[in-house]
C-alpha cells in the first residue's frame, strides 16, 4: 500500500448531473468543474493522485477536467487537487474512466493459470463477469472428477465446491482484476440430474432451487443459462422460471445464451421475456446476434420485441461482442439428442455407423428444433478450427473445416465427427455467422453492454498451444477504436457508460462502475486517439494498445502500458436482499 506522506489542500468540485447520451456523436467535450464550498486549506493526504485527465464519470455525460485522489481502495476526492502525493499519475491528453466491466467472460480457467488477466487488463477491464450457463460451482464429487478428466492444456486441482468458494479461491490465489459470477443453470441441472434429457422430479427441482439460493447468499449475481447446448437444451421454460424465482428473491438477474439465435431467434427472445415476466426478474440476452444470412433481417424485430418489453416495465437488456464471428465447439454443429448423457456417450454414439449416418443427415439440414451453427454459417469454409487437446491434431489449428476435409479426402461433416472422436473433445471452432450492419445497429442501442465471451490470456506459455478468437484480445479496444473513434457509431462518453455504470447498475453492484467519491478506485486511463485492437484470426495473440494505466481497488495493475504484476482483484459479491 502506498504511504501517505504528503500534506496538501483540497478544493472539492461539484460534478454536474450527467444525462445518458445514446445518439452517435463526436467524442464528448471537456468542461471545467465549478468550485464547491468545501473549506480551503484543510490538510489531507492521499496515496495516489491522477492529474490533468479528461474525466468521464461513467454516467454518459460530458467529460470534465479534474484530478482524482485515492486513499486505500477508494476514491477520496474529485476536483482541483493541489499538493503532492506518494504516487502521481499524469493523465494529460488521456481519458480517465471507471474500469470496464466484461459482461461475458470465460476467464474461469485462464485466471487459474495466470491471474494477471493480461489480455483484458490491457484493454481496461477491471471486472470479469462469468457464468454463461456453466459456472465453477456448485460441484459434487462426480462433477469434479469429470472436470479433471476432461481438462485440456490448462491443468488444475479443484480446491472448492460451491461457486462462492471458487471465487474466494481466485482472490486468495491472486488475480489482477475483480471477479463475479452468475450461477449456471446447466451446472445446477448436472448437479442433480446428470446429463439426462428429462425434466427434474419435484424433489430434484427443489434441490436445484436450494442450490440457487445458496449461491445467491454467497454473492452470485443471478442465474445464467446457455440453451443451445446439451444438457441445458433439455431444460423447459417452466424449469427456468422456477430457478429464476429464487434468484429474484435476492434481487438477482437472469442472463441467457438464448435457445436459438438463428431460425427461431424471435421465439427464443419471446422465451427470455416470458421468463423475466413470470419470474419477476430482470433479464439480459448474452451476445445478442442474428446468426446466418437468412436471419440477419430479424434483428430489427428483436429490437422491437425488447423495446416493447422495456416499455411494458420489464428490465430487458443485452450484451454483445464486436465481431461477426462467434466461437464455440463442433458440438454446436450436431443435434442435442446425440449428446445426451455427456461427452463419453456422445463420442460412443458417433462411432456407431447407424447413428453416425443419422447425425450426418441432420448436420446437413437447418436443424429440426435445434440450432445448427454449421448450417447457419453457410459452409465448411466458414468454420475455423481454434484448438485441440491431442498434440497430433494441433497442426490443424488455424485451418478451416473445408481445408481439413480436403486434406483428408472426407466430407466436411465426416471430418467434424472424426475430429471430435480423435481429439476426444468438442474442438474449439469459430463460426462466421453475423453481419457488420447488425454490429452497428446493436452498438447504437442504449440497452446493450459488451463482453468478450472469451478467456483472458497472454501471448506466452500454455496459451500459445491454441488459437483464441481475437475477441479475447480486442473486444473493448475495438469498440473504442473502430466503432467510436473511426466510425462514430456512438459517442465516447456513451461507450464508457455502456462499459461501466450501465452493467454495474444491471448487476446490482454497489460502489463500482462510476468515478464518484467513496466508490472503489477501479479506474481505466486510455488514449482515445490511439486505442486499437490488433488481434486477428490469423494472428490472435496480440495485445491491444492505447490503454496506459489501470487501477483495481486503488492499486495500479497497468502503468505506462506495462503490467505491474500486482494482483489486488477481489470477489465482487452481490449483497443478498429480499424483495
Amino acid at each position: 500500500m502506498y504511504l501517505r506522506t504528503a500534506l496538501f489542500s483540497v478544493l472539492f468540485f461539484a460534478l454536474a448531473a450527467c444525462s445518458e447520451s445514446t445518439a452517435p456523436a463526436a467524442p464528448a467535450a471537456v468542461s471545467e468543474p465549478q468550485a464547491s464550498t468545501a473549506p480551503p486549506g484543510a490538510p489531507v493526504s492521499f496515496d495516489i493522485v491522477i492529474r490533468n485527465g479528461s474525466v468521464h464519470t461513467g454516467d454518459g455525460g460530458a467529460a470534465i477536467r479534474a484530478d482524482i485522489a485515492i486513499n486505500g481502495d477508494r476514491i477520496a476526492a474529485i476536483g482541483e487537487i493541489s499538493g503532492s502525493a506518494e504516487t502521481i499519475i499524469d493523465a494529460s491528453g488521456l481519458a480517465v474512466a471507471p474500469g470496464f466491466i466484461n459482461m461475458l467472460s470465460w476467464a474461469n480457467e485462464s485466471l487459474i493459470e495466470d491471474g494477471r488477466s493480461q489480455s483484458d487488463v490491457r484493454q481496461g477491464v477491471t471486472l470479469e463477469v462469468m457464468g454463461e450457463g456453466w459456472s465453477m460451482g456448485p460441484l459434487n464429487d462426480a462433477m469434479k472428477e469429470e472436470i479433471i478428466r476432461r481438462q485440456g492444456d490448462i491443468r488444475f486441482d479443484i480446491e472448492w465446491t460451491t461457486l462462492g468458494e471458487y471465487l474466494q479461491y481466485l482472490e486468495k490465489r491472486g488475480i489482477s482484476n475483480n471477479v463475479a459470477s452468475f450461477i449456471g443453470a446447466t451446472t445446477v441441472r448436472i448437479h442433480e440430474l446428470g446429463e439426462e434429457d428429462r425434466p427434474p422430479a419435484p424433489e430434484e427441482l427443489e434441490r436445484m432451487k436450494a442450490l440457487v439460493a445458496q449461491a445467491m447468499e454467497e454473492g452470485a449475481l443471478g442465474v445464467g443459462s446457455s440453451l443451445i447446448y446439451a444438457p441445458a437444451f433439455y431444460s423447459t421454460t417452466e424449469e427456468l422460471i422456477e430457478l429464476n424465482k429464487v434468484a429474484a428473491r435476492y434481487g438477482g438477474r437472469y442472463i441467457s445464451h438464448i435457445r436459438n439465435e438463428g431460425g427461431q431467434l424471435l421465439e427464443a427472445v419471446d422465451e427470455l421475456i416470458t421468463i423475466a415476466r413470470e419470474a419477476d426478474i430482470g433479464a439480459e440476452i448474452y451476445h445478442l446476434k442474428a446468426g446466418g444470412k437468412d436471419n440477419w433481417s430479424k434483428m430489427d424485430e428483436v429490437f422491437r420485441k425488447v423495446e416493447a418489453a422495456r416499455a411494458e416495465g420489464l428490465d430487458i437488456t443485452a450484451d454483445m461482442y464486436t465481431y461477426t464471428a462467434g466461437a464455440t465447439g463442433l458440438d454446436a454443429a450436431m443435434p442435442p439428442w446425440v449428446q445426451e448423457g455427456g461427452h463419453d456417450a456422445w463420442v460412443a454414439r458417433l462411432k456407431d455407423p447407424e447413428i453416425r449416418a443419422r447425425v450426418l443427415a441432420e448436420m446437413r439440414t437447418a436443424g429440426d428444433g435445434w440450432e445448427n451453427l454449421y448450417h447457419s454459417a453457410g459452409g465448411a469454409d466458414k468454420l475455423l478450427l481454434l484448438g485441440f487437446k491431442n498434440d497430433d491434431l494441433k497442426p490443424l489449428t488455424g485451418k478451416t473445416v473445408a481445408e481439413v476435409a480436403q486434406m483428408r479426402g472426407t466430407s466436411p461433416e465426416d471430418t467434424m465427427i472424426d475430429l471430435v472422436i480423435e481429439d476426444d473433445s468438442r474442438v474449439g471452432t469459430a463460426y462466421f455467422l453475423m453481419s457488420e450492419e447488425n454490429i452497428h445497429k446493436k452498438i447504437a442501442k442504449p440497452w446493450v453492454a459488451f463482453g468478450s465471451d472469451a478467456e483472458s490470456l497472454a501471448p506466452e506459455g500454455v496459451f500459445l498451444k491454441s488459437n483464441p478468437h481475437p475477441r479475447a484480445y480486442g473486444t473493448f479496444a475495438r469498440l473504442l477504436g473502430k466503432y467510436v473513434r473511426e466510425e462514430g457509431v456512438i459517442s465516447l462518453s456513451e461507450a464508457i457508460r455502456r462499459l461501466t455504470s450501465f452493467p454495474a447498475d444491471n448487476l446490482g453492484i454497489d460502489d463500482r462502475g462510476r468515478l464518484q467519491e467513496g466508490f472503489y478506485a477501479d479506474i481505466t486511463i486510455f488514449d482515445p486517439e490511439t486505442i486499437q485492437d490488433h488481434a486477428t484470426f490469423a494472428k490472435p495473440h496480440q495485445y491491444a494498445t492505447g490503454v496506459v494505466h489501470v487501477l483495481v481497488n486503488g492499486v495500479p495493475v497497468l502503468m505506462d502500458g506495462e503490467h505491474t504484476g500486482a494482483t489486488p482483484g477481489r470477489f465482487v459479491r452481490k449483497s443478498p436482499s429480499s424483495d
